[in-house]
């Protein structure tokens, strides 16, 4: 990484999105901020501001926590795919709504938003409680959420890339948290950071702010597939039909499992996993499963039953 040109850190640094920034004063975007569209049991929810970036507002984020959450219980929805308009996948926080000079009606949206997480920061943090908790909602639907990345990804744009179980990038994509080159480090993007990278690669980019290339992301495990750009729709595609071939209900109890044991030391996540798998065998897919490979045959999953009917 020590090689990586120093004439990517002014682009990056520009990255971030501002209301200093061009379409300062202007009326918000007559588009959606985010676009959601289903079929075949992929919801594909695509960041739809590359006019800003598609910087991660209090507008944005709302938009996304409503279009991960919609009708998330259904048997049809079998896997989330993020992606994004434009050349900037995301840029992460608005930097302008992170300004101590928002009024205070601004900021206690993002109080009621957040008020699950019982967390009341200073002033100017506030937004970023709303940033938290669509993060951390990613990993607790029960369905897989994939990131298909074909840009640059910054700070909390990263963070999002890190939040979500897979992630599939062109090879033009990079990944970094310059916030430390404008005098605001990337605390909150350090969280999934520090879950998805080895320590001291982590630590590198946050404290120099320089970007990691696709293949880079992909060798340290940020993200977990390259693909020419062409190749992006299909490859993103391929993995989510993959995934539709899955029990529903086994899915989401594995994905619920995993996120629960990895913070746990080694034999408390044993105990948790031996108890999972006895439960798992009492789905009614565990033994449709068992028994259709008993009989070699497919299996029947009963969402597929159920959408029969």
């Amino acid at each position: 990484m020590a090689a990586r040109l120093c004439r990517l850190r002014r682009p990056l640094t520009a990255a971030f999105s501002s209301a200093a920034a061009a379409g300062a004063g202007q009326a918000p975007p007559a588009e959606p901020l985010t676009e959601r569209r289903q079929a075949g049991g992929v919801r594909t929810i695509v960041l739809n501001n590359p006019r800003r970036r598609n910087a991660l507002s209090l507008p944005m984020l709302q938009s996304l926590r409503r279009d991960l959450l919609h009708d998330v219980k259904s048997r049809e929805l079998r896997v989330i795919v993020i992606a994004a308009e434009g050349p900037v996948f995301c840029s992460g926080h608005d930097l302008k709504e992170l300004s101590s000079e928002d009024d205070v009606k601004h900021h206690s949206q993002v109080f009621e938003l957040c008020a699950e997480d019982h967390v009341f920061l200073n002033f100017p943090t506030h937004h970023c409680l709303l940033c938290m908790q669509v993060m951390t909602l990613i990993q607790k639907l029960p369905v897989p959420v994939i990131a298909k990345v074909n840009g640059l990804a910054t700070a909390a744009g990263c963070q999002l890339v890190a939040s979500c179980d897979i992630a599939v990038a062109s090879e033009k994509s990079q990944f970094a948290t310059p916030g430390v080159n404008i005098g605001l480090f990337c605390s909150t993007p350090a969280v999934a950071l520090g879950r998805s990278l080895p320590r001291k690669v982590a630590l590198e980019m946050l404290f120099t702010g320089e970007p990691l290339s696709a293949h880079e992301a992909l060798m340290h495990g940020l993200v977990s597939k390259v693909v020419p750009e062409d190749k992006l729709e299909e490859e993103t595609m391929k993995i989510s039909q993959k995934i539709c071939e899955s029990s529903k209900s086994v899915l989401a109890l594995g994905k619920a499992t995993f996120y629960r044991q990895i913070t746990q030391d080694l034999d408390t996540a044993y105990k948790i996993t031996t108890k999972v798998m006895v439960d798992n065998l009492t789905l009614r897919d565990g033994q449709e499963g068992i028994e259709a490979f008993v009989q070699k045959r497919k299996p029947v999953w009963s969402h597929s039953q159920e959408e029969k009917k």
